[in-house]
C-alpha cells in the first residue's frame, strides 16, 4: 500500500499530530526538519558525550542516540512519551523539575519550548535505529540502491491487446496489468476529459466544454495558455519553499522578503517559455556565473538564484550554528528538490540508510559557504545578517514590463538598520533575493557532530561520490555552484531527470510512479513501473528537457484518459491503483478551488498580477496588521507570508513554504467544511454569483440553468433543477422571520443555492 504522508502542521493537523504520536510512522517533510534542525544539534552537543553508544561512560544507563533507545529510557524510566511533554522525563529534566540536564547550567527556554513541541507532535524521529544483526546491516550497505543505477533505456513490452495502447507508455502500464490477470477500466468521456485537462495543464476550470477539436489540438492549446505558467510554476514553488517573508525567527518578528515575486514571476516565465529543464536549475544554482547576451537576460538569471535564498532562516542572534544552517537549507533544497536525496542527514555522521558520507556533505558544504545569500533589509534587522556593500550593476531592462527604467541588484543595502520598521522605498534601484559568489573562496571544515565551533580537516569542495560522475572539479576561483549545476544537469546524472518525471506523473496522476517524489533513497518507495519512470527519463532527456512535451505525451496517453470509475474487481485486485487501471479522483489543490469559484461568480481577473503587495516594504511583518488585501487574480499572485498564509487557501493543505514539498497532503479536514459554511470569501463570491445569476435571467428555470454551467460547465438534469426549485422556496419561507424585504430575501435565498453549488463535491473534485 502506498505510503500516505501526515498533513501539514496547521492548527488542526498539530492537534492531530499531538493525539498520535509520530515515532514509527512517516512523517512530513515540516517534521523532519524542525527534528534535523531543532532537536539532533541540541541532541548531539548537549547529551552525547554522556547518553550515547559512544560515551565513554554511561549515565544512568540512558541512550538518546537512538528512538526506540528514548523510549526505552534508563535507569529513571522512559525518557519521553510522545504527546505528553510534562509527563516525560527529557522535559523534566531541561525545566531542572527534580532532574538536571544538562548539569553545567539550563539551556536557554527556547531551545526547552523546541523539545516540549517536539514531544507534543509525537516525537517524530528520523534517525535509524541500530541493526540488529550484522547480517543486516552488510545487506543494506552492499545492495545497490536502485536510484543510482544508471539511467537505462528499456524497450516497450510486448502485450496481448495490441489494439489498446496508442504509445510506448501504454505498454509499459498494459503489460503489467496484463501480468496480473486484469484489464484498465474504460475511456473517460469528453466533458469529463475536458475538465480534467484544463485543470491540469492550467488549474482552471475549462472555458468550452462543447469543443470539438481534435484533442491534441486542445492540449497544444492549453500548453500554449499563459495560464500554463501559473499552473505548473506553483508547483515548482512548493519545491523552492517560496514565501515572502521570513516566518517567526525565534525573535517572533517575520522579516518580509519584498523581492520574492520576481522569482514567482521567473518560474512562471520559464514554464510559459518551455525552458530546458536542464537551463532551468542551472540558472537557479549558478545563474549569476552564467554569461549573458543582454541585461534582461542578466537580471533573469539574479533573480533565478533566490532558489537558493527563499528558506526560512533562524535568528542569528540565537544561534552559533546560523551560517551553516543556510548552508545546510541550500544543500537540502538542491538534495531533496532535484535529486530527492536527503543529504542533510549527512551532517553530523555518514548517512544511516543512504550511501552519502559525511566528508561529500561538507564537500557540498564548501560550495555555499563560498556562496553569499542575500535576502532582504528587514532581514538584516531580524536576523542580524552581515551587512556588505552593493555591486553597481549595469542598468538593465526591466524583469517585467514597468513604466520607468529599471536596474537589477541583489538585496544586501550597506545601511544601518532603522530602530523601526519603514514602509520607504529601501534603495534607489529594483533589488532582487539571490546568491553570488563570496569574496573568499574556501573548503569547508568538516564540523564534528554538526557543530561549527568543533572543527576536523577542511574537505575539498565536491559533489556526491555516489551520483556517478564526480570528475568535474569546482573552479578554484569560483564557489563551485556553476560546476555543481553541470553536474546535476548531465545526462549521466542517475536521479535529475528521473526525479522531475516522476513529479510531473504525480500532478498528472495524483501519485508518483515512485510515491515519496522527495525521496529517491533507502527510506523512500521504490518504483512501481522501474522501466516507465526510465523511458520517460530518457525521453525527457531526449527530446531537450521539454517540460511541455513531456506532458503532451503523458495526456494523450490512453492510460491518462482512462475513467475514474472502477468495478469490483480492481477494488479487489489493484485496491490502491497501484497498477493505473483506472485514474485517481482528486480533490482540487488549494489555488484551483479559489481560482474556480472566482470563475463560476464570474470575477476571475485572468491577467497577472503585478509585482507584490509586500514589494518594496522591508518591514518585520508581526508589527503590522495584516497585510492581505482582497484580490480577483489567481491564487499563485496572492501575498504568501510565512505563518500568515492567504485565508482562503490555508484550510486546503497549503504547504507551509518551510521544506521541499513534492506532494501535498491531500487530507479532508474540519477546518474545509467549516470553510465552505462561513468564510467571507466564499460568502462574498456567492453573492456576487447570485447577482449574476438573478441578471442572466428572468425565469427561475433559466436561471438555474444558467447557475449549473457557471458552476459546473453543463446543464442541471431534471431532479437537480427541482431540488433547486425547492430550495429556492423553502429558503426564501425560512428567511421570511428575520427579512420583511421580499427582493432582499430572494437574493439571499439565490446566495445560498449559489453558495451551495461553489461548495459541491463537483466543483472542488476532478475525476
Amino acid at each position: 500500500m502506498p505510503k500516505r504522508k501526515s498533513p501539514p502542521l496547521t492548527s488542526l493537523a498539530l492537534m492531530l499530530a499531538i493525539a498520535t504520536p509520530a515515532i514509527g510512522a512517516e512523517m512530513t517533510a515540516e517534521q523532519r526538519t524542525f527534528f534535523e534542525s531543532k532537536i539532533r544539534p541540541v541532541l548531539v552537543k548537549q547529551c552525547y558525550e554522556c547518553h550515547s553508544a559512544d560515551a565513554k561512560k554511561l549515565g544512568g544507563k540512558l541512550l538518546l542516540d537512538a528512538p526506540s533507545e528514548m523510549i526505552a529510557g534508563g535507569e529513571s524510566g522512559p525518557s519521553l512519551i510522545p504527546g505528553k511533554p510534562d509527563e516525560s522525563l527529557i522535559i523534566q529534566a531541561l525545566r531542572y523539575d527534580g532532574l538536571e540536564m544538562p548539569p553545567k547550567k539550563p539551556l536557554p527556554e527556547s531551545v526547552i519550548a523546541d523539545f516540549v513541541t517536539w514531544v507534543k507532535l509525537g516525537a517524530p524521529d528520523p534517525r535509524e535505529d541500530a541493526p540488529k544483526s550484522a547480517k543486516s546491516a552488510n545487506k543494506a550497505a552492499t545492495e545497490p540502491l536502485w536510484s543510482l543505477k544508471p539511467v537505462a533505456a528499456p524497450n516497450p513490452p510486448t502485450v496481448k491487446d495490441q489494439a489498446w495502447p496508442r504509445g510506448a507508455i501504454d505498454r509499459f502500464v498494459l503489460a503489467k496489468i496484463e501480468s496480473k490477470g486484469l484489464q484498465p477500466t474504460f475511456d473517460a468521456d469528453r466533458r469529463t476529459l475536458l475538465r480534467r485537462l484544463s485543470f491540469d495543464l492550467t488549474g482552471l476550470p475549462p472555458s468550452d466544454l462543447s469543443d470539438t477539436s481534435d484533442l491534441s489540438d486542445i492540449v497544444d492549446k492549453l500548453l500554449a495558455s499563459p495560464h500554463f505558467g501559473e499552473r505548473w510554476g506553483r508547483h515548482w514553488l512548493d519545491l523552492a519553499r517560496y514565501a515572502e517573508s521570513n516566518g517567526n525567527d525565534g525573535l517572533s518578528r517575520n522579516p518580509s522578503f519584498p523581492h520574492a515575486w520576481r522569482y514567482r514571476d521567473y518560474v512562471i516565465a520559464a514554464f510559459n517559455e518551455d525552458m530546458p529543464y536542464d537551463r532551468f536549475i542551472t540558472e537557479q544554482i549558478a545563474g549569476d556565473l552564467l554569461p549573458a547576451e543582454s541585461d534582461s537576460q542578466h537580471d533573469r538569471q539574479l533573480v533565478a538564484t533566490a532558489f537558493l535564498a527563499l528558506s526560512a532562516k533562524p535568528a542569528k542572534a540565537m544561534n552559533e550554528n546560523f551560517e551553516m544552517d543556510v548552508v545546510a537549507d541550500q544543500i537540502g533544497v538542491v538534495g531533496s528538490g532535484i535529486m530527492a536525496l536527503s543529504v542533510g542527514c549527512a551532517r553530523c555522521h555518514d548517512h544511516k540508510t543512504d550511501p552519502i558520507p559525511t566528508r561529500d556533505y561538507y564537500a557540498l558544504a564548501g560550495i555555499f559557504k563560498s556562496t553569499e545569500t542575500m535576502w532582504g533589509a528587514a532581514a538584516h534587522q531580524g536576523l542580524t545578517a552581515p551587512q556588505t556593500a552593493l555591486h553597481e550593476l549595469k542598468a538593465a531592462a526591466p524583469v517585467k514590463p514597468r513604466a520607468e527604467i529599471e536596474k537589477i541588484i541583489l538585496d544586501h543595502p550597506p545601511r544601518r538598520a532603522p530602530a523601526k520598521p519603514s514602509f520607504k522605498y529601501a534603495a534607489d534601484a529594483p533589488l532582487a533575493m539571490g546568491v553570488r559568489d563570496a569574496k573568499t573562496i574556501i573548503d569547508c571544515k568538516l564540523n564534528i557532530d554538526g557543530e561549527s565551533k568543533k572543527l576536523g580537516p577542511a574537505i575539498p569542495r565536491g559533489f556526491l561520490s555516489v551520483c556517478g560522475d564526480a570528475a568535474l572539479k569546482p573552479d578554484a576561483k569560483q564557489s563551485g555552484r556553476l560546476q555543481l549545476a553541470q553536474w546535476l544537469a548531465s545526462p549521466q546524472h542517475p536521479l535529475t531527470a528521473r526525479v522531475i518525471v516522476n513529479r510531473v506523473w504525480l500532478q498528472l496522476f495524483s501519485e508518483g510512479l515512485v510515491g515519496t517524489p522527495d525521496d529517491f533513497g533507502l527510506s523512500g518507495e521504490k518504483p512501481t513501473h522501474p522501466e516507465l519512470l526510465d523511458h520517460l527519463a530518457t525521453r525527457f532527456m531526449r527530446e531537450g528537457w521539454s517540460i511541455k512535451r513531456l506532458i503532451r505525451s503523458i495526456v494523450l496517453s490512453r492510460t491518462y484518459q482512462l475513467s475514474s470509475a472502477s468495478d469490483e474487481a480492481l477494488d479487489r485486485d489493484d485496491p490502491d491503483n497501484t497498477l493505473l487501471t483506472r485514474h485517481n479522483r482528486r480533490l482540487l489543490d488549494a489555488e484551483s478551488v479559489r481560482d474556480a469559484m472566482l470563475a463560476a461568480a464570474g470575477n476571475l481577473n485572468p491577467q497577472p498580477a503585478q509585482g507584490s503587495l509586500i514589494q518594496h516594504r522591508d518591514v518585520l511583518i508581526n508589527e503590522l496588521p495584516p497585510l492581505h488585501q482582497p484580490s480577483t487574480h489567481r491564487s499563485i499572485y496572492l501575498l504568501m507570508l510565512r505563518n500568515s498564509m492567504p485565508p482562503e487557501l490555508t484550510p486546503f493543505n497549503l504547504p507551509e513554504a518551510t521544506a521541499v514539498t513534492g506532494k501535498r497532503d491531500a487530507a479532508t479536514l474540519a477546518t474545509q467544511s467549516l470553510y465552505l459554511l462561513n468564510n467571507a470569501f466564499l460568502v462574498e463570491q456567492s453573492r456576487e454569483f447570485a447577482e449574476r445569476v438573478q441578471k442572466a435571467a428572468t425565469d427561475e428555470s433559466e436561471r438555474i440553468q444558467f447557475a449549473y454551467r457557471q458552476a459546473f460547465g453543463r446543464a442541471a438534469n431534471a431532479a437537480e433543477s427541482q431540488r433547486a426549485h425547492d430550495f429556492i422556496r423553502e429558503a426564501g419561507s425560512m428567511l421570511a422571520s428575520a427579512q420583511n424585504d421580499e427582493n432582499k430575501r430572494l437574493s439571499d435565498a439565490w446566495a445560498a443555492l449559489c453558495q451551495a453549488l461553489l461548495a459541491s463535491n463537483e466543483l472542488r473534485y476532478v475525476d
